[in-house]
C-alpha cells in the first residue's frame, strides 16, 4: 500500500493495530513478543531476538518489512565475515580511474542480522555506530541509513560453540531482549496445516506506508507518561546497581529505553497514557540483558532476569 492520505488520517492507534493484525496472520499465538517488537520498532530501538531455532524469528522479520513495505535484507552472521561485508566496500574502476561505493547489506530499511554471536566481535562492531546513530563512518567517510532503519538481531541461547559473547556496549545498543518461545500444541498444529500449500507469508501485504510509520514514531512520543512513572523507570533502572550479585547493572540509556519503550507499548496496545504495567511488563526486555552478574552469582544460577524481577518486587509502584 502506497502513502495516501487516507492511510495517514487514520489515527496511530489503529494504524499500529492494522499492522500487529497483519503480522499475527503468520505469527499465531506470540500476540505479547510481536507487540514488543512493534513497540521497539515504532520507539527507534533495535530488538535482540535469543531464541531456539523454528520458532518464527525470521518469519516475523518478513512479516514487519512486508507489512509496511519496506526494504529488508538478511545477513548470515559467520566467523569469516568481515566488516566490509556488512558495511560495504570501494572497488577501483580501471576505465574511470577511481573508487566506487558499493554499498553493504546495511543500508536497508529492516536487517536481519542472523545469529550475530558468530561473527567475531571485529564484525560485530561493525553495528555499533549504525545502531547507535543511524550512521556508518566507511573510510573516512560518513554515510546516514534509512530513517526507518532497524535492526533485528538473533542468537541462538543454546549452542554457543564457535561464538562470540556480545559485549556489553553491543547489548546496550539493543532496547529490547525477546524470547518467542514454543507456542501451543493447538498453534503448532495450525502452523502446519496453514502451510500445508503455501507459506503464509506470501499472502502479505503492505498495511501502511513509510509517512504513516513517521506518524507512529511521532505519535509514540506524544504518548503521555507522567513524572512519576519517568521516575519509577530510572529507579528500576538503578536498582539493577545495587542489586546483590550484580557486577554491571542498568545505565542511563536503560532508564531511557524503559520510558520510550513502555510510551511505545502504550500506543501499541491502544492507550493514550503510559501505565505502571507498561513499564512493569517490558520492564525484564529492557533492563535483564543489559545487567551483568559476577562469576560468583552466575554459577550459583542466579540470572538478570530473576535479578530484574527482585527489583520489581522491591521498587514501590507510584500511586
Amino acid at each position: 500500500m502506497n502513502d495516501s492520505n487516507e492511510t495517514t488520517r487514520v489515527e496511530p492507534r489503529q494504524l499500529a493495530a492494522r499492522v500487529l493484525a497483519n503480522i499475527e496472520r503468520v505469527m499465531s499465538g506470540q500476540t505479547a513478543a510481536v507487540q514488543m517488537v512493534l513497540a521497539a520498532f515504532f520507539g527507534g530501538g533495535h530488538v535482540l531476538l535469543e531464541d531456539n531455532p523454528g520458532t518464527g524469528k525470521t518469519t516475523l522479520a518478513k512479516a514487519l518489512a512486508k507489512s509496511i513495505g519496506a526494504d529488508f535484507r538478511r545477513v548470515q552472521f559467520t566467523p569469516d565475515l568481515l566488516p566490509s561485508d556488512i558495511l560495504g566496500v570501494s572497488v577501483f574502476n580501471p576505465r574511470e580511474q577511481t573508487f566506487q561505493f558499493h554499498a553493504g547489506p546495511i543500508f536497508t530499511q529492516i536487517l536481519l542480522a542472523d545469529e550475530v554471536n558468530r561473527a567475531s566481535p571485529r564484525t560485530q562492531s561493525a553495528l555499533l555506530e549504525a545502531m547507535g546513530e543511524g550512521q556508518v563512518s566507511i573510510e573516512g567517510r560518513t554515510h546516514a541509513l534509512d530513517e526507518m532503519f532497524f535492526v533485528i538481531a538473533t542468537q541462538n541461547p543454546v549452542e554457543f560453540r564457535g561464538t562470540y559473547p556480545l559485549p556489553e556496549a553491543q547489548m546496550d545498543r539493543f532496547a529490547l531482549r525477546l524470547s518467542l518461545g514454543y507456542v501451543s500444541a493447538e498453534t503448532e498444529l495450525a502452523i502446519v496445516t496453514a502451510q500445508g500449500e503455501r507459506h503464509p507469508l506470501e499472502a502479505i501485504a503492505p498495511c501502511i506506508g513509510a509517512e504513516d510509520v513517521r506518524n507512529l514514531r511521532r505519535a509514540v512520543k506524544a504518548v503521555r507518561i507522567s513524572v512519576e512513572l519517568k521516575g519509577y523507570a530510572v529507579a528500576l533502572a538503578r536498582a539493577t546497581r545495587d542489586a546483590a550479585s550484580v557486577q554491571l547493572g542498568a545505565g542511563p540509556r536503560a532508564s531511557l529505553a524503559l520510558s520510550r519503550m513502555a510510551q511505545a507499548l502504550a500506543l501499541v496496545q491502544g492507550e493514550d497514557f503510559v501505565t505502571p504495567d507498561h513499564i512493569r511488563d517490558i520492564a525484564v526486555p529492557v533492563l535483564a540483558h543489559r545487567v551483568v552478574l559476577d562469576p560468583q552469582a552466575k554459577f550459583s544460577g542466579a540470572t538478570p532476569q530473576q535479578v530484574v524481577a527482585d527489583v520489581l518486587r522491591a521498587v514501590p509502584v507510584p500511586a
